[in-house]
Protein backbone atom coordinates (compact mmCIF):
# COMPACT_ATOMS: atom_id res chain seq x y z
CA UNK A 1 0.00 0.00 0.00
CA UNK A 2 1.62 3.60 -0.40
CA UNK A 3 2.75 5.99 1.35
CA UNK A 4 -0.34 8.11 2.33
CA UNK A 5 0.50 12.10 0.74
CA UNK A 6 1.17 14.68 2.18
CA UNK A 7 -2.96 15.73 2.02
CA UNK A 8 -3.76 12.60 3.87
CA UNK A 9 -1.45 13.75 6.43
CA UNK A 10 -2.48 17.06 6.56
CA UNK A 11 -6.00 16.27 7.39
CA UNK A 12 -5.17 13.56 10.09
CA UNK A 13 -3.02 16.37 11.43
CA UNK A 14 -6.10 19.04 11.54
CA UNK A 15 -8.39 16.42 12.78
CA UNK A 16 -6.19 15.77 15.89
CA UNK A 17 -5.48 19.14 16.14
CA UNK A 18 -1.70 19.32 15.69
CA UNK A 19 0.29 22.29 14.10
CA UNK A 20 2.99 19.93 11.70
CA UNK A 21 6.34 21.54 10.40
CA UNK A 22 6.95 20.02 6.91
CA UNK A 23 9.57 17.49 8.23
CA UNK A 24 6.98 16.42 10.91
CA UNK A 25 4.59 15.52 8.45
CA UNK A 26 7.09 13.88 5.89
CA UNK A 27 8.29 11.67 9.20
CA UNK A 28 3.61 10.78 9.72
CA UNK A 29 3.57 10.12 6.31
CA UNK A 30 6.08 7.42 6.87
CA UNK A 31 4.78 5.87 10.48
CA UNK A 32 1.33 6.27 8.80
CA UNK A 33 2.44 4.41 5.33
CA UNK A 34 3.91 1.63 7.47
CA UNK A 35 0.95 1.23 9.79
CA UNK A 36 -1.17 1.14 6.54
CA UNK A 37 0.85 -2.11 5.24
CA UNK A 38 0.75 -3.46 8.33
CA UNK A 39 -2.98 -3.70 8.71
CA UNK A 40 -2.93 -4.77 5.17
CA UNK A 41 -1.00 -7.96 6.23
CA UNK A 42 -2.91 -8.48 8.94
CA UNK A 43 -5.76 -9.28 6.58
CA UNK A 44 -4.15 -11.82 5.05
CA UNK A 45 -4.13 -14.50 7.86
CA UNK A 46 -7.24 -16.62 8.41
CA UNK A 47 -9.32 -16.38 11.42
CA UNK A 48 -12.02 -18.47 9.92
CA UNK A 49 -13.38 -20.04 12.87
CA UNK A 50 -11.77 -17.60 15.58
CA UNK A 51 -14.25 -16.14 17.97
CA UNK A 52 -13.90 -12.42 18.54
CA UNK A 53 -12.34 -11.32 21.97
CA UNK A 54 -12.59 -8.25 23.99
CA UNK A 55 -9.39 -8.92 25.59
CA UNK A 56 -6.21 -11.25 24.70
CA UNK A 57 -6.43 -13.30 27.57
CA UNK A 58 -9.69 -14.86 29.11
CA UNK A 59 -11.32 -12.49 31.99
CA UNK A 60 -13.56 -14.04 34.59
CA UNK A 61 -15.11 -12.00 37.93
CA UNK A 62 -12.63 -9.16 37.23
CA UNK A 63 -15.69 -7.00 39.52
CA UNK A 64 -15.91 -7.92 43.06
CA UNK A 65 -19.08 -8.61 44.43
CA UNK A 66 -21.53 -6.16 45.65
CA UNK A 67 -22.04 -5.92 49.54
CA UNK A 68 -23.33 -3.49 51.89
CA UNK A 69 -21.27 -1.98 54.39
CA UNK A 70 -20.88 0.33 56.55
CA UNK A 71 -20.68 4.25 56.07
CA UNK A 72 -20.57 8.00 56.24
CA UNK A 73 -24.00 8.96 57.08
CA UNK A 74 -24.87 12.30 55.81
CA UNK A 75 -24.12 14.44 58.50
CA UNK A 76 -20.77 12.61 58.37
CA UNK A 77 -20.17 13.43 55.19
CA UNK A 78 -21.54 17.02 55.14
CA UNK A 79 -19.12 18.21 58.56
CA UNK A 80 -16.12 19.52 56.68
CA UNK A 81 -18.12 20.79 53.21
CA UNK A 82 -17.27 24.41 52.64
CA UNK A 83 -20.83 25.04 51.80
CA UNK A 84 -23.76 22.80 52.20
CA UNK A 85 -27.76 23.43 51.60
CA UNK A 86 -31.04 21.22 52.16
CA UNK A 87 -28.44 18.24 52.93
CA UNK A 88 -26.55 18.24 49.59
CA UNK A 89 -23.15 20.31 49.34
CA UNK A 90 -23.38 23.05 47.02
CA UNK A 91 -20.88 24.16 44.59
CA UNK A 92 -20.11 27.07 42.36
CA UNK A 93 -21.81 27.09 38.85
CA UNK A 94 -19.41 26.84 36.10
CA UNK A 95 -22.36 26.83 33.35
CA UNK A 96 -24.17 30.26 32.46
Amino acid sequence: MPAPTGIDVQHVAHLARLALTPEEERKLGVHLGSILEYVEKLREVNIEGVEPTAHAAPRVNVLRADAVRPSLTQDEALRNAPAQGNGLFLVPKIVE
